[in-house]
């Protein structure tokens, strides 16, 4: 027992240990110079979507991880004829291609709604771990335009160049989310082998032909996306474990792996496995498709994750590299019949807290097996969306200022000195206070301060530390948004 408890104690510090390298010091800059120039623009748009979608919708089941054999209690096999039996399960779960049909499928819908509400990049799931393509690969059957799927002969089939299209005319950005492991895939979970966990379920170090196999077949697919789909302005690779190992990421490696099962006892969920899928050469390869793209080879340590994905968090303070908070906004990751939304008050703060701090939001919002949003993810993205038309150029192409945030002020500054305050509406609050005190910054002399949405100048007095601007009754009466105010200051001491 006490062996035991010391060997989770160390696994629990190098955990720590290992957060602290990843959120600190484990950015590798990029040096292409195009790339570097997208990589700006892209920390200037900070708002973005992000869907999951798939054959697992059906169920309204956590996408793809009920297939994995590891033991995780937030996607237990529940659905199937036979859920305790796992091989029954897996072809009752791929068995779900063939009545796949989301017949009121209208991507355009969907772009009109983000872009409305102030999104400036969208990321769609082309193919999640279970290996199902959302496009019209030609490296596999199990896909959404292969005769087996009822979807097949919809004028739509090909999913994600529907998506694409569509938010590309309404000028959004376009990410491609495409998982590296593929559980259906022969050179990766090998029928002949039971699989463990989420890691291929032989060593490609004894069957390198067929690891190989694996290889070509990610790159192909990846480049195939690359290649017919038209512009894709961001590469969004998931399932970090699949990566090349070395005794530098073994610690880390034994950290993200570690867990308790429900007796309290700690145990390694799955096996460190070096799985080089030669990264470096795809980059190489994607970028001739595609120059300038954006690369996000997410836990990867290296220099092809462009900017890090903080997966339903946000970092306590600012960060020295570009990063991107994906944040689930109702339900998981995946539809969830009945999915509760975050309301309109949360996410516009969620978006000023991750702005203020320097980095994007990626809002999540998962489609239905017949293809449409629930009206919850519309009434959020329409509240996002008011408040956007009245504030969005204290988000869009700022930075952070320290402090980034004293009490329920949030700040921001752009490129030519103006300064943002976000008084973040508290609990019960329905408008702003009729004086606002700031202390950590300090207005100019004679600089003037206006609440975005209106053109009354605000009057202002220098304190002894910081300034007080006061609201008069008149704008509080009739303030221009809900939630979060901002006022403006054209220039600060510094």
């Amino acid at each position: 027992m006490k062996r035991g408890l010391f060997i989770i104690a160390i696994l629990f510090s190098v955990q720590m240990f290992s957060q602290a390298i990843y959120e600190e010091e484990r950015y590798v800059p990029e040096t292409d110079p195009l790339v570097l120039k997208n990589l700006d623009e892209w920390q200037g748009k900070k708002f973005g979507l992000l869907m999951h979608w798939g054959t697992y919708s059906e169920w309204g089941i956590v996408e793809s991880w009920s297939i994995c054999p590891e033991d995780y209690g937030w996607c237990e096999r529940k659905k199937g004829s036979n859920p305790a039996n796992y091989n029954q399960y897996v072809k009752d779960y791929e068995g779900l291609k063939k009545t796949f049909n989301p017949v009121k499928f209208d991507p355009a819908k969907w772009a009109k709604a983000a872009k409305d509400a102030g999104m400036k990049y969208m990321v769609f799931t082309t193919k999640h771990h279970d290996g199902f393509s959302m496009f019209d690969t030609k490296y596999s059957d199990y896909k959404v335009t292969d005769k087996g799927c009822a979807f097949s002969s919809n004028p739509k089939a090909n999913i994600t160049k529907e998506v694409f299209d569509a938010f590309r005319k309404e000028n959004l950005s376009i990410g491609a989310y495409f998982s590296k492991p593929d559980w259906h895939n022969e050179n990766y979970w090998d029928p002949y082998f039971p699989p463990f966990d989420r890691n291929v379920n032989y060593d490609p170090a004894l069957y390198p032909e067929k690891w190989k196999k694996y290889v070509d077949f990610t790159h192909n697919q990846i480049l195939e996306l690359l290649t017919d789909y038209g512009k894709v302005d961001i590469l969004w690779l998931d399932g970090g474990w699949v990566k090349k190992s070395d005794k530098e990421n073994i610690k880390e490696n034994y950290a993200e792996k570690f867990a308790e099962n429900e007796s309290g006892n700690g145990f390694i969920k799955h096996r460190i496995v070096d799985q080089d899928v030669k990264m470096d050469e795809l980059v190489v390869e994607a970028r001739q498709k595609q120059p300038g793209l954006i690369v996000v080879d997410r836990a990867v340590h290296g220099k092809n994750q462009n900017y890090l994905t903080p997966e339903n968090r946000i970092p306590e303070k600012t960060l020295p590299y570009p990063w991107e908070s994906c944040i689930t906004s109702g339900g998981g990751w995946s539809y969830t019949p009945d999915a509760k939304y975050m309301t309109g008050r949360e996410g516009i703060h969620m978006l000023v807290d991750v702005v203020a701090k320097g980095g994007n939001l990626l809002l999540n919002v998962a489609p239905s097996p017949e293809g449409e949003w629930q009206q919850g993810a519309y009434d959020l993205l329409a509240q996002f969306g008011a408040w956007m038309k009245v504030n969005s150029t204290a988000i869009y192409n700022t930075k952070p200022i320290a402090p980034f945030k004293e009490d329920n002020i949030c700040m921001t500054q752009n490129k030519v000195g103006n300064v943002f305050l976000f008084y973040l509406a508290k609990k019960g609050e329905d408008k702003i206070p009729s004086e606002v005190v700031v202390k950590s910054i300090s207005p100019k002399k004679g600089t003037k301060i206006t609440m975005l949405g209106s053109k009354t100048q605000l009057k202002w007095t220098k304190l002894d530390k910081g300034f007080k601007v006061i609201i008069p009754e008149s704008l509080r009466n009739n303030l221009p948004s809900k939630e979060a105010w901002t006022l403006k200051i054209e220039a600060i001491n510094r």
